[in-house]
């Protein structure tokens, strides 16, 4: 059996992750992937076009990979027949191609309406950040045993009265807050509008990445957010509501752990954050502006301005160490040649004392103090390097640095958008 790969962010997500998968997938005819919705957003550049995707594997771009959602993954079915117009209007075929799990659980119009309810109104000054897409509302419902699986569509009357259950549900919590109540033959019409659409693309996808892996084909899956955002071993609560990390794969897409999967982890060379929760390392003033500005760091699917900070050395140890990383993507460099001295976090403080091992914990992390060291800045171009011996050698020192500290080798360094700015330093 040969290896199959996975793509994941050790940080709190946004490190560049869709241009690699969109550079590994051209070689790999599955991609799948296994946990998050669309609030991700994934940008892939070719040439002059702009291709941002919330849902759908990255792997869509080539025509001869096949792509998985798989059933870790919460689907809302409008915005995924959105994004299936928006490929086709690029010349990307998906039918055919694109496959549904089955099991996936459903998004529904209700869902995002309470998760800006709670999020705008009943949490106030304890708001998380979240994207208010219905989420974290819909792994709710999966993990109460009333949510609405994708298979439903199969049997209208088994969907019509499970809505009518869970529609219920939710008019206990709509009404109690004043709001107006939910008409679930309202919502069941609607969805009965859609749902020949959808079910060109829903599949029983175990057996397909069963086959795949007895065939001995590679199989890539593609996480999305960030290690950080895990909803076990993230900043709780300022997390997702799915499991981002290595083990969401097994869980997220019925591959077994025989499946012998190298771990690729994706770094931002600085680290950013959206949303609500502790940021160590968080810059401020010029520093963090020029890596805004220069990194273009806004949310690919809400816009938002990210928050941008130094490279957090000791967070990511514990990010590697979680998932069993074999190989370090580092992207962004790019954004750094303008900086004199670059700080990097090599640790924490805590009420005077250093901590040995990264805390979880939301309420220590918003107290840390973080241990500094300081590299020196290169000063000069890396933008579209594509060979690591033209890089300028205060930048190779500055990977080395970061290969010596996770004691794993940088395997592609990103110098810009495009997939042709890339340096490929070792072959996987």
């Amino acid at each position: 059996m040969g290896n199959n790969y996975a793509v994941i962010g050790l940080q709190w997500g946004d490190e560049g992750k869709g241009k690699i998968v969109d550079l590994l997938s051209e070689k790999i005819k599955l991609t799948v992937r296994y946990q998050g919705g669309h609030n991700a957003g994934h940008t892939v550049i070719i040439g002059d076009k702009k291709i941002v995707l919330h849902l759908i594997p990255s792997g869509i771009i080539h025509s001869d990979t096949k792509c998985i959602i798989g059933n870790g993954v919460v689907v809302d079915p409008y915005a995924f027949l959105k994004e299936i117009k928006e490929l086709n209007k690029f010349g990307i075929k998906t039918e055919g191609r694109l496959y549904l799990s089955k099991d996936a659980h459903m998004i529904l119009p209700f869902h995002s309406k309470i998760d800006a309810i709670i999020e705008e109104e009943i949490r106030g000054d304890q708001k998380i950040g979240t994207t208010k897409r219905g989420i974290g509302p819909s792994y709710e419902d999966k993990a109460g045993r009333r949510g609405i699986k994708l298979s439903s569509l199969y049997n209208p009357e088994y969907l019509k009265r499970e809505l009518e259950y869970l529609v219920n549900i939710k008019n206990l919590f709509l009404k109690g807050i004043g709001k107006e109540p939910l008409k679930s033959n309202k919502i069941y019409e609607e969805l009965m509008e859609i749902r020949e659409e959808l079910l060109k693309y829903i599949s029983d996808t175990f057996p397909i990445i069963q086959d795949a892996k007895e065939k001995g084909e590679t199989i890539l899956f593609e996480g999305a957010q960030g290690v950080l955002l895990d909803i076990d071993y993230g900043t709780y609560p300022y997390v997702s509501s799915s499991h981002p990390t290595v083990g969401g794969i097994f869980t997220g897409s019925g591959i077994g752990p025989d499946a012998n999967i190298k771990v690729i982890g994706i770094v931002k060379a600085y680290t950013t954050r959206v949303g609500k929760g502790p940021f160590p390392t968080e810059a401020t003033g010029k520093d963090e502006k020029t890596m805004r500005e220069k990194g273009k760091e806004y949310g690919a699917t809400t816009g938002r301005p990210r928050r941008c900070g130094w490279l957090d050395l000791f967070a990511l140890k514990y990010s590697v160490k979680l998932n069993g990383v074999n190989s370090i993507v580092l992207t962004k460099i790019d954004i750094l040649d303008s900086f004199e001295k670059i700080k990097v976090c090599t640790g924490y403080k805590y009420k005077g004392k250093t901590l040995k091992n990264f805390p979880t914990e939301s309420w220590i992390l918003e107290e840390v103090e973080p241990i500094y060291d300081e590299v020196e800045g290169w000063k000069d171009v890396t933008s579209g390097i594509t060979e690591y011996n033209k890089l300028p050698q205060k930048a190779q020192n500055y990977i080395k640095y970061i290969e010596n500290y996770l004691k794993v080798p940088v395997s592609i360094i990103s110098t810009g958008p495009d997939r042709k700015e890339t340096i490929i330093v070792k072959e996987f």
